[in-house]
C-alpha cells in the first residue's frame, strides 16, 4: 500500500446533489493505486452523495472525476464499471430469492467470456471460502455478515481497479465487523485500490492509509488514519474520545 503510487481517481471541486439542490460542493481529492483511503463523517454528510456521483448513480452538478487519467463525469454507471470502478452499495442489496452463485454472476455481467468469468468466480471463493460453502443457497437465507461478504465478493466479480464500499460494517455484528475489515485489507494485496464510506470511524482509521472528514457537504479536515486517530478534534466528535 504505497503512499506513492500513481493516482488512479482525482476529484475536482465535485459539486452534487438532488432536485438542483447541492448536497456537495466543492469536493476535491484523489486516490492512489493500492491506497484504502476513508471518507469518514457523521450522518448526511455528503459521503454517500459523493459515492453516487463517482459512480454516476447522480449527475455532478459541477467539478470533474478523472478515472485513469480519463474524464468520467456523468456517464452512467454501467460504462463507469466496464472501466474498472465497482461499488459495493450500503444495505448490501442482493437478489434474496436467487442463490449466492446467481448473485456473484450478476456482479459480471459484462464479461462475456465465460472462462474469464469462471477464473473470477474461483478467485473470490479462494477469497471467501464460506461463500463458496453457501454457493447454492439462496442470499436471502444468509446471515448478515455472510450477505456482506457476496456483495464484497460480487463487488471484485467485474475484476475491478478501484472498489468502493458503503458502508461495509453497517449493523454487523463487532465480531463481523473485524472479519469485514480484515478482508477489505485481503483485497489491497490483489493489487485493488479501495475508496471506502464507514461509520466505524475507530476501526477504519487503524486500517487506512489516508482519510478525509466530510461535514456538511465539504471536506474539513484529512490526514493519514495515524494522525486523524491521534487528532484531539477527531477524538472528540467521531471516536467517542
Amino acid at each position: 500500500m504505497s503512499s506513492d503510487g500513481k493516482v488512479i481517481l482525482e476529484v475536482k471541486n465535485l459539486k452534487a446533489g438532488y432536485n438542483g439542490l447541492p448536497a456537495i460542493h466543492d469536493v476535491s481529492f484523489s486516490v492512489k493505486e493500492g491506497q484504502i483511503l476513508a471518507i469518514l463523517g457523521s450522518n448526511g454528510a455528503g459521503k454517500s452523495s459523493t459515492l453516487r456521483a463517482l459512480t454516476g448513480a447522480i449527475t455532478p452538478m459541477g467539478g470533474q472525476i478523472l478515472f485513469n487519467g480519463e474524464d468520467i463525469t456523468g456517464i452512467p454507471s454501467y460504462k463507469i464499471v466496464s472501466k474498472g470502478m465497482a461499488m459495493v452499495p450500503e444495505g448490501r442489496m442482493l437478489f434474496p430469492g436467487m442463490s449466492v452463485e446467481e448473485n456473484l454472476n450478476m456482479g459480471a455481467y459484462l464479461i462475456k467470456d465465460k472462462a474469464v468469468v469462471e477464473e473470477r468466480l474461483k478467485m473470490v471463493y479462494e477469497l471467501f471460502p464460506r461463500v463458496q460453502e453457501r454457493r447454492a443457497q439462496k442470499a436471502g437465507t444468509l446471515s448478515g455478515g455472510e450477505q456482506q461478504m457476496v456483495a464484497i465478493a460480487r463487488g471484485l466479480m467485474s475484476n475491478p481497479k478501484l472498489l468502493i464500499l458503503d458502508e461495509p460494517s453497517l449493523g454487523l455484528m463487532p465480531k463481523l465487523v473485524a472479519e469485514v475489515f480484515e478482508f477489505v485489507e485481503q483485497i489491497t494485496k490483489l493489487g485493488i485500490t479501495i475508496l471506502i464510506v464507514e461509520q466505524n470511524a475507530n476501526e477504519t482509521l487503524k486500517m487506512c492509509d489516508y482519510a478525509f472528514i466530510m461535514q456538511n457537504g465539504e471536506i474539513v479536515m484529512e490526514g493519514t488514519g495515524e494522525d486523524l486517530l491521534a487528532d484531539e478534534n477527531v477524538k472528540k466528535a467521531y471516536l467517542g474520545g
